[in-house]
């Protein structure tokens, strides 16, 4: 039963999968900060948003899942961008991006099933 934000698999999941992109942008260069700040803010602002939406009405909880789900693709893309530009681990960073769209479709169907 569900009585806690952090009884939720995606609170859970994006909170595992944050410790995870801090470690991949650990050693990545001087010019890429602001990439790695992004992606950290928006890695961060996933399961902040499922906890700070969780006590709300359920109207209100299923849009903080619409903006978790933007901050799950805005993460995911800034790792392709990274990937891209030889920044970080390129297999830690593909496979990151697979978790993050796996998190994404498990965000997606909480949304569409949360009564």
């Amino acid at each position: 039963m569900i009585r806690h934000f952090r009884d939720l698999e995606i609170y859970k999941e994006s909170q595992q999968l944050y410790v995870k992109v801090v470690e991949f942008t650990k050693d990545f260069p001087q010019e890429a900060r602001h990439l790695k700040d992004q992606m950290c803010r928006s890695a961060n602002a996933i399961h902040a948003d499922i906890a700070e939406g969780f006590g709300r009405s359920v109207a209100e909880f299923k849009m903080y899942l619409t903006r978790v789900l933007g901050s799950c693709n805005e993460t995911e893309s800034h790792i392709e961008d990274a990937v891209n530009a030889k920044f970080g681990n390129e297999k830690s960073g593909k496979e990151l991006m697979k978790k993050y769209e796996i998190l994404g479709k498990k965000i997606y169907r909480l949304r569409e099933n949360w009564n």
